[in-house]
């Protein structure tokens, strides 16, 4: 095993008991061999040291006060505590020097492996499901976001009511005196788990109802959807305030952003679209977190146009790129038809002949997957970028001529909230108008306006 050490003793977090509590990150990561079925796996080409130091970033998300971070590696994963007994032993040499009452497993624990490993330990033991779902627990501000992140801690937490503590095993009478043996502590546990998940499942299909009729009411607008979508903390929130002029929690911090926030667009010929920022990705993503948030991500999935930002200084963005392109297959996202553009921010970390390398490298890709080099922070590339997303949604749209009576306010108005006026001017008491519209309001734009189609 490979320890490292984090941080000094201030700022640690309290434990249950009250006391100062001190975590253990632990990297048990499979070894992979040349030749392993398992080698074109996104984890195994993935450095080990990143993941560990994601871990890290993961548990400091939530404030607390990493002791140490171990890597260890095995050839095998084992049923009953995950690590082979004599890591298990090492590691308890590790808590007793550091004192520590918190362990953190990055990777997903049975409930039983969990239960044996507290014991052996003797300590709390959380693993990076759990570990996820404490952030987006801290970090949802939206009721809906936190409807979705109690839904999935609870399905999470009733998979672990596996009679580990004693409390659970007692049995309580009915009301009063008389009451008989009535059901275990467990079982009660189970069946409020069961009927809060029921009003929590109720509850989200009406605020996802609702989502869907603000959905619905932009769509009768002609403002198109632009999403952003990445690996954490790769700079999503900070490009989005700079193309925006928004104040969006922006921190070099992983899931600084959770709820999805939208905001007007605005293109460089005058035209509008709603950008909207979204919760960042992450590998091995919980699939309890996937299932519950895809609803919040239902704005990728009607999006027109996707913006894939990545963090190209990070030495894993690669296997961050992968990761990403799982999850969206995941969510049902078709990445085909040109529909996303990839952008490699942070470029401003690199050297003058390093922009030059990348600037070629993305020069080369062809034209249905075009590459973005863009600094959030500097807005270096970001003019260019803009450019690429007013014609990417224009591509999809009809330009259309027509000429409309001056007097006819309504049909005016009409055209305002359907389409895009690229051009208005007024002439012998009609205005003349160009406008852009999109498959669904081209006919109905035609028939009314005897609009004529522009030849290109």
């Amino acid at each position: 095993m490979e320890p490292r050490s984090f941080g000094a003793d201030a700022d640690r977090p309290q434990a249950a008991d009250g006391q100062t509590g001190r975590v253990i990150v632990v990297g048990p990561y499979l070894r992979v061999r040349k030749g392993d079925p398992d080698a074109s796996d996104v984890r195994a080409v993935r450095d080990n040291d990143a993941r560990l130091d994601e871990a890290a970033g993961l548990a400091r998300a939530i404030d607390l006060d990493i002791a140490e971070a171990v890597l260890t590696p095995i050839s095998q994963i084992r049923p009953a505590t995950y690590l082979g007994k004599g890591k298990v032993e090492e590691i308890v040499g590790i808590i007793a020097a550091h004192h520590a009452d918190l362990v953190v497993m990055d990777c997903a624990l049975s409930p039983i492996q969990q239960r044996n490993l507290e014991k052996a330990w003797n300590t709390k033991v959380l693993d990076r499901t759990g570990l996820i779902l404490e952030i987006f627990g801290r970090r949802a501000k939206t009721k809906e976001g936190s409807l979705q992140v109690e839904l999935a801690h609870l399905n999470y937490q009733r998979s672990r009511l596996v009679r580990s503590w004693t409390h659970l095993e007692r049995q309580r009478g009915g009301f009063g005196f008389m009451g008989g043996p009535g059901e275990t502590q467990i079982e009660a546990d189970r069946r409020l788990i069961g009927e809060r998940i029921t009003r929590l499942e109720n509850e989200l299909k009406k605020v996802q109802a609702t989502r869907r009729l603000h959905r619905a009411g932009r769509q009768r607008v002609p403002y198109r959807v632009v999403a952003l979508v990445g690996y954490t903390n790769a700079g999503k929130s900070t490009l989005f305030n700079r193309l925006t002029r928004a104040d969006v929690q922006a921190a070099d911090m992983l899931f600084a952003t959770l709820d999805p926030t939208l905001r007007a667009l605005s293109l460089p010929h005058g035209g509008k679209a709603m950008l909207s920022d979204t919760v960042g990705f992450i590998s091995n993503l919980p699939t309890q977190l996937v299932a519950a948030f895809r609803a919040t991500l239902e704005e990728v999935l009607e999006a027109d146009l996707i913006l894939h930002v990545r963090d190209i200084s990070h030495e894993d963005a690669e296997a961050q790129e992968r990761d990403v392109d799982t999850v969206l297959r995941q969510l049902g996202v078709d990445a085909s038809g040109g529909r996303i553009l990839e952008i490699w921010n942070k470029i401003d970390r690199f050297e003058p002949e390093q922009r030059e390398e990348l600037a070629n490298i993305a020069a080369r890709r062809d034209g249905e997957h075009p590459v973005f080099l863009v600094s959030a922070v500097s807005g270096e590339g970001v003019d260019d970028l803009l450019q690429a997303i007013e014609q990417r949604l224009a591509a999809t749209r009809t330009v259309l001529d027509l000429k409309i009576d001056a007097a006819d306010g309504a049909g005016v108005s009409w055209l305002h909230r359907n389409a895009e006026v690229l051009s208005k001017e007024l002439q012998d008491g009609r205005y003349v108008m160009t406008v852009r519209a999109d498959e669904t309001k081209r006919d109905a734009i035609i028939e009314r306006f005897k609009a004529v189609v522009r030849e290109d």
